[in-house]
């Protein structure tokens, strides 16, 4: 439509015509005994009512159709209805596998068939005469272990058709490409920031005179518990006006462990470990934690350590859980304990 003055954009509008429909289905569980033993022609079996789409249906099944080596399904409006129905109706198999000590498994076989039906009043609305054969579904069930099927009926109901607005264009995109978004490089600054020393404020003495510097900030931002333990009344202050660091003793933890620990505070990640100094780095570094109460760093420690639980490490790995209460180690402990093999061969390690 053009304004009256023939100046301006034509506006522009859209809607479509959708169906609106009502989707459910019902599953008929089957016992095999009612394919295996002999039936009489004819005979059904129906199932259970069930709703879709505010119509009442039931499953109409005849274990011996009237073609011999087949069986029948029919989909039946079970309700008097002033008005036709249109409905699609696709039958599937299901076929089941249960076993002792297990998991109860589902497979979907290539056993299924749909159509469209409409009825008006009350009766049958589609039939499978020919849905499959009976030795078919007995082989299925045979392979699967079972002794059961489980017929499954999709019921799509249509209750006519309405008009709904169309959904609005989306935007023209823009021809300049946006520039991808690097990736984050703090933890590696502050890495880097740790690793050269440059800025410390504060530097940490260990029992056997090894040093770090170290900022306060970070420590301070990352853990007020650390920033308690360490920035205590044992901290010297250095002389603010020349610029020197304070120096703070600490003691009863190794340098290694100690490095790990400044490492985790200012990048948030474990450090790299050379084989074969996997349980001695983690077990000092998880005391240390516990020391500094720093709970995620002695989780991630935890964890380390209990991929490594073997003969020659539960006796020393169980004792550091039991002294930092690590529940979850010292249960991977007793777990690996519980394998005479795995016990035999750790009293003969250790004695225990």
């Amino acid at each position: 439509m053009v304004s009256a003055s023939g100046r301006g954009k034509p506006s522009s509008s859209a809607s479509s015509i959708v169906a609106d429909r009502s989707v459910g289905y019902h599953d008929l569980k089957i016992d095999g005994c009612a394919l295996t033993f002999g039936a009489p022609t004819g005979r059904l079996i129906k199932s259970c009512p069930f709703t879709v789409g505010g119509h009442r249906w039931r499953i109409w099944f005849y274990p011996v159709s009237s073609l011999p080596g087949y069986v029948s399904l029919y989909l039946v409006l079970d309700e008097i209805v002033a008005k036709s129905v249109t409905a699609q109706v696709q039958f599937s198999v299901v076929l089941e596998k249960r076993a002792l000590f297990f998991v109860k498994r589902e497979k979907k076989e290539a056993l299924s068939r749909s159509a469209d039906l409409k009825t008006h009043g009350a009766g049958v609305c589609q039939e499978w005469s020919v849905f499959t054969k009976r030795v078919n579904l007995l082989a299925g069930m045979a392979c699967h272990g079972g002794g059961s099927m489980t017929i499954r009926c999709d019921v799509t109901v249509f209750n006519g058709f309405r008009a709904a607005a169309a959904a609005p264009p989306l935007p023209p995109k823009s021809k300049s490409k946006l520039a991808p978004v690097p990736p984050s490089e703090l933890q590696k600054h502050l890495g880097d920031l740790l690793q050269s020393g440059r800025g410390a404020d504060v530097v940490f003495e260990l029992d056997g005179g090894e040093r770090f510097p170290a900022h306060r900030c970070v420590l301070s931002a990352r853990s007020a518990a650390v920033s308690a333990e360490l920035f205590g009344a044992g901290a010297k202050e250095g002389d603010a006006a020349n610029g020197a660091a304070g120096v703070v003793r600490v003691e009863g933890v190794g340098a290694g462990a100690f490095r790990a620990l400044l490492r985790y505070a200012y990048t948030d990640a474990l450090p790299e470990v050379e084989r074969g100094e996997e349980n001695s780095v983690y077990a000092d570094l998880l005391a240390a934690a516990d020391r500094f109460r720093s709970e995620r760093l002695k989780v991630m420690c935890a964890n380390k350590l209990c991929e490594r639980v073997d003969a020659g490490t539960v006796k020393n790995t169980l004792a550091l859980a039991e002294r930092h209460r690590c529940d979850g180690l010292k249960e991977a402990c007793l777990d690996f304990l519980a394998d005479p093999a795995n016990l035999r061969a750790a009293i003969g390690t250790h004695g225990l």
